[in-house]
This record gives structure tokens, C-alpha cells and sequence, in this order.
């Protein structure tokens, strides 16, 4: 089952994506949950499926604008190298041990909702960084509050998948004339994952179920049409039930919950042929579908605030 939420005409609203066309859950349920997020919430995903497959009026998604689907997450997570290949690319500092499952932890960050965009958006370029690199991702939705499950259970806990592209600001022009201290090259990655829209997300969320194994599927970057990025999600270093397992450790899972799992190789960032005002973002992922957006142009000055 394909949930997207949308706007169609004034209003704001989400559906199941049918062959038909969208089946309005609001319409089809007027006493039900009113978003994808609470219908998580609710464990709605039954009663809707019936809906999707009942007889009944259906809008065409020609018809309709796709936002994110789930537009407000409680909270937002991305995954620093989660890739072996991304890992080598980045020139980490050393090889990864044999096993680094048994032998290393993720690397999760937070990323404020203001990140999130909607399929189409352009992503505004900031002012505070002069190269702008994508990013492909499978990002799992959490379905249910978890805390403290295993991997086993882990599974259990994911509504569905969606799309993300982690938009990366990888220079910091508020570093210019800055004293350097320790930790600033941290700092000045993780203030490059939090601009705003620089998390495009969509279509919209495909069910677990419909996905199947989500260790098994090609994951691929397009820009203007040119492949730079094409991997499997075979070749995570932690799954995505491993990952949920982390997380849960650190903090409760909410339903609306979004777990952006790490990207593969094939970063601007590892070529120094990063994205140029009007470049095309197309990420593709098996079994989810497409998600495009356009980054913006430059800002016609940069924000340094240690400049004299």
C-alpha cells in the first residue's frame, strides 16, 4: 500500500495511491485519523487498506501536488557512513574492521523538521555554504513507540519506507576568519545536514509489507540525468533493523519517526564535483519509486560572521 499525502486544491489531506487513482481517506473515513502520521498513530493501517480496496470514488494523482509524507516527523534521523564503499570514499581515516557490525556502532544524527521537502521543491541554496552535495537514501517510518526491542523486534516496529536525499552543505563559509577549535570540522558537517528543505522525502510511504526485504533493494542518484550514484541496500553496514534496535536505545520511537539509513557511494564530496544552481536531483529506489527536486541558485553573498 502507497500512503502520499498532498495537497489538492486548498486543502491539505493524504490517501492510498491506486492504479485508479487516490482513494481520499478523510472522504472515504470522515471520523478517521486525519494524516498519514496519526494513522500511524491510531494502527489504521487495516481499516484504510479496506478503504483502498472498497469501490469508490478516486482523485487522479495527476490532480494533486505530493508533499512529503509524512510532512512533520517527531523526529528525523540520518546515518553518518553506513556504507563500506561510502566509508572508503570519504577517506576515513583507516580501513573498517572485518565485521564492523560487531566491532563499531552507527553514527545517528538529528535533523530539525525544517529539513524536510516535498517531492518537486526546490532546495534552497544557504548562506553559509559555497558546496552542496546529494545524497540518496531508503528511510524507514516508524509504526508503533518502541524503546529497548532487539533487531528481531525491530522489524515489527517499521510502518514503511520512503525516500530521502540527505542534501549536504560540505564547506562553511561562516568559517572564515574563525579561530579553529577542536571539534569545528564536526560541527561543521553536522550544520551542513540541517538547512532548510535539505531533506526532500517521498513520494510517499510504501508499507512494509509491499516493500518486502529492505536489505535487497538498487538505490541510485541521477543528476541531470547522470548516474552518480547505484548501489543495493544489501551493502548497508547496519540494516534497518539494526538500526531501529540502536535507536531505540537511545531514545523512544514514535509512529511518524523517520530513519534516514545512510547513502552509498558516488558523492560529489569524493570527487570535488559537487551541485551547481539548477542541477536535477532524481533518487530512485526500487519497489518506492522516484523522488526529484532542483536545487536553487546561489545566494548573491555568503553569511561570515567572523569577516573584518
Amino acid at each position: 500500500m502507497k500512503l502520499a499525502t498532498y495537497r489538492h486544491g486548498q486543502r491539505q489531506s493524504y490517501g492510498v495511491v491506486t492504479d485508479g487513482g487516490i482513494v481520499d481517506v478523510p472522504t472515504a473515513w470522515p471520523d478517521g485519523p486525519g494524516s498519514v502520521r496519526a494513522a500511524l498513530k491510531a494502527g489504521a493501517m487495516a481499516r484504510i487498506a479496506e478503504l483502498a480496496a472498497a469501490a469508490g470514488p478516486r482523485v487522479a494523482l495527476s490532480d494533486v501536488t505530493l508533499l512529503a509524507p509524512i510532512p512533520d516527523p517527531p523526529k528525523l534521523f540520518g546515518l553518518a557512513v553506513n556504507y563500506a564503499e561510502h566509508h572508503a570514499e570519504c577517506n576515513r581515516g583507516g580501513d573498517l574492521p572485518d565485521d564492523p557490525r560487531l566491532t563499531t556502532t552507527p553514527r545517528p544524527f538529528l535533523m530539525p523538521v525544517t529539513a524536510v521537502a516535498a517531492p518537486g521543491a526546490v532546495v534552497g541554496w544557504p548562506v553559509f555554504s559555497r558546496q552542496i552535495d546529494y545524497e540518496v537514501e531508503l528511510a524507514a517510518v516508524i509504526g508503533s513507540t518502541c524503546t529497548c526491542v532487539s533487531p528481531e523486534e525491530a522489524a515489527r516496529c517499521v510502518a514503511g519506507y520512503t525516500i530521502a536525499n540527505d542534501v549536504s552543505a560540505r564547506s562553511a563559509a561562516h568559517a572564515d576568519g574563525r579561530t579553529e577549535r577542536p571539534k569545528d570540522a564536526f560541527f561543521d558537517w553536522l550544520h551542513g545536514k540541517w538547512a532548510d528543505g535539505f531533506c526532500p522525502m517521498g513520494p510517499w510511504l510504501v508499507t512494509a509489507d509491499e516493500v518486502g526485504d529492505p536489505q535487497a533493494l538498487d538505490i541510485e542518484m541521477r543528476i541531470n540525468g547522470e548516474v552518480r550514484q547505484s548501489a543495493n541496500t544489501r551493502h548497508m553496514i547496519f540494516t534497518v533493523c539494526e538500526l531501529v534496535a540502536f535507536l531505540s536505545r537511545l531514545v523512544t520511537l514514535q509512529p511518524g519517526d523517520v530513519i534516514a539509513t545512510g547513502t552509498p557511494s558516488g558523492v560529489g564530496a569524493a570527487t570535488g564535483d559537487f551541485l551547481a544552481g539548477g542541477d536535477v536531483m532524481t533518487c530512485r529506489i526500487e519497489r518506492i519509486g522516484e523522488l526529484t527536486n532542483t536545487l536553487g541558485e546561489p545566494p548573491a553573498a555568503f553569511y561570515t560572521p567572523c569577516a573584518r
